[in-house]
């Protein structure tokens, strides 16, 4: 497997509040994705210290014969830490009141991929010439498109199409959405974990289209970036590929 990461602070945001870190665990990697919210610094205190939990806590906890279901279940347990400590923060100083992130993570091993996420960062796997979405979007727009009360043409424009229904740190708890993945043996992929300051101006055709390129992760990376920049960079852009050939 192969891996990297960039992110970008945009042409119109002040502060990057994107957070993006890929980490080893021997033969496997574990991937995070978290894009702050609050305003002011708030939103890059919150990405800054839920990424650090999240990874911190999976590390005290990992073991090297870990099985998948207790992969599953270290990884729930880092987003949910993550949450406890931006949480109390965010209530211990009125200027971090509101203060939240998303957070899309992913355990790579070579027979498995573990996702976990909270809010509107995106999982995607391109797969035998296939992009899906792996996760799903915590977001007003979405649930209003599930329940059948606007269609997928409405929600670019739609008031609150930004607005999440749920982010790590506003709430005492959080229960992040799970999802695995089964690989083939040696069956190429290519995993790519975003902020949706990439999926939310790029279309899914834009992103598979440079993820076929079959260019290096590190390439990658950077095309995404430059894609997100061309569509005017008015968000922070934070991505992270893996990818297995």
């Amino acid at each position: 497997m192969t891996s990297a990461v960039k992110t970008h602070i945009g042409y119109v945001r002040d502060e990057n509040q994107d957070r993006v870190e890929i980490r080893e665990f021997g033969d496997n990697l574990l991937v995070a994705v978290c894009d702050g919210m609050g305003g002011e610094r708030s939103g890059s205190k919150a990405s800054s210290m839920a990424s650090d939990v999240f990874f911190e806590h999976f590390e005290e906890g990992y073991e090297a014969d870990m099985d998948a279901y207790s992969i599953r279940s270290l990884l729930l347990s880092s987003v949910s830490a993550a949450n406890s400590v931006v949480y109390t923060t965010a209530r211990m100083d009125y200027q971090n009141f509101g203060m939240g992130t998303t957070c899309v993570a992913a355990f790579v091993s070579d027979t498995y991929i573990a996702v976990a996420n909270v809010g509107d960062s995106r999982a995607y796997l391109l797969r035998d010439g296939t992009l899906s979405q792996v996760t799903t979007d915590h977001t007003v727009v979405h649930m209003l498109l599930e329940n059948g009360q606007i269609t997928e043409d409405e929600i670019e424009t739609h008031p609150q199409r930004h607005m999440l229904m749920k982010a790590v740190g506003v709430e005492r708890t959080v229960c992040p959405d799970y999802f695995r993945i089964d690989l083939q043996p040696d069956q190429p992929f290519c995993l790519l974990l975003c902020s949706d300051g990439l999926c939310g101006f790029c279309s899914d055709a834009e992103i598979q289209e440079i993820l076929e390129r079959g260019t290096s992760a590190e390439e990658m990376t950077q095309q995404l970036v430059d894609a997100a920049l061309e569509k005017g960079g008015r968000d922070n852009i934070s991505v992270a590929v893996v990818t297995a050939s």
